[in-house]
């Protein structure tokens, strides 16, 4: 008889699914299996351990460029719009494998069940996210792989494979809190399109993405609890580690606070790394 899947196992195999639509199916069976294992009087999962790739399967397309070479288009035409669209749909896809990647990679580390919950449920809504933008570029005749995507994504993940906390630092409360300062710009632009279907994923998008920071701040201050270190300290310092550019002004200060992010995590950041040439 074969033994049930792990849940690091599990992470593995969205991670070595190509296809966005099939990885996000997969991503989101897993969570529901996840969950049903923790629920009242269910036979738990094993966290168990797993040899993830060093970098997620992809698609065929879209073709990876360089940041500097992916062709800038102005929002205001629908063909800019679907471009930016496109963008959401290529950081969503990302997000999905990041979040399976923390587990993953890091199962490892003794950490409490609610880490697994956690970061189970922010894949599980990245799926969704993904789908629903990948539903609005399709309403518009395009779909997801039409456009060429930016191919650093995945570095902030190469750069963190050796340091949980690392990544806790540059993901969730870098890379998805810059997503908490653009989004409402995003959502305006499509709501003076009369776009409605792409302004509800949006707005889906913003309310469950102040979550993924939530729990990224919160592993990160338990993880320095457990060393005795200073969580602002530490931050700055994995920062300025890890992460390649500036934090940029201006800062959604309400939804960071929300999230557990106050100004004195990011202000002493703010333009002070320099953009690696």
């Amino acid at each position: 008889m074969t033994a049930p899947l792990s849940l690091a196992q599990r992470a593995e195999a969205v991670l070595r699914t190509p296809d966005g639509r099939a990885k996000t199916a997969l991503s989101r069976q897993h969570a529901a299996a996840w969950f049903a294992s923790r629920g009242a009087g269910a036979a738990p999962m094993e966290i168990g351990t797993a040899a993830p790739p060093r970098h997620p399967e992809r698609p065929e397309r879209p073709e990876l460029l360089s940041p500097r070479e992916v062709p800038k288009r102005k929002p205001g035409s629908p063909a800019g719009r679907i471009a930016l669209l496109h963008a959401v749909a290529h950081i969503e896809l990302n997000a999905v494998d990041l979040h399976w990647d923390i587990i993953a990679r890091f199962s490892h580390v003794p950490m409490p069940i609610g880490f697994y919950d956690d970061w189970v449920k922010s894949a599980d809504e990245e799926s969704k996210h993904f789908n629903l933008v990948c539903d609005c570029l399709e309403a518009l005749g395009s779909h997801y792989g039409a456009l060429p995507a930016h191919a650093g994504m995945w570095r902030a993940a190469e750069d963190t494979a050796d340091d949980l906390m690392g990544r806790l630092a540059v993901v969730p409360m870098v890379l998805e809190a810059r997503g908490l300062d653009v989004t409402p710009g995003m959502i305006e632009i499509f709501r003076k399109a009369e776009v409605d279907q792409a302004v509800k994923a949006l707005e889906t998008i913003y309310a469950e993405e102040v979550g993924h920071v939530a729990y990224g701040s919160k592993w990160f201050h338990f993880l320095c609890g457990r060393e005795n270190a200073d969580p602002k300290e530490v931050f700055h310092a994995l920062v300025r580690k890890y992460f390649h550019g500036a934090l940029k002004p201006p800062f959604n200060e309400e939804k960071r606070a929300e999230a557990g992010l106050p100004p004195d995590f990011y202000w002493p950041l703010a333009d002070q790394i320099p953009a690696k040439r």
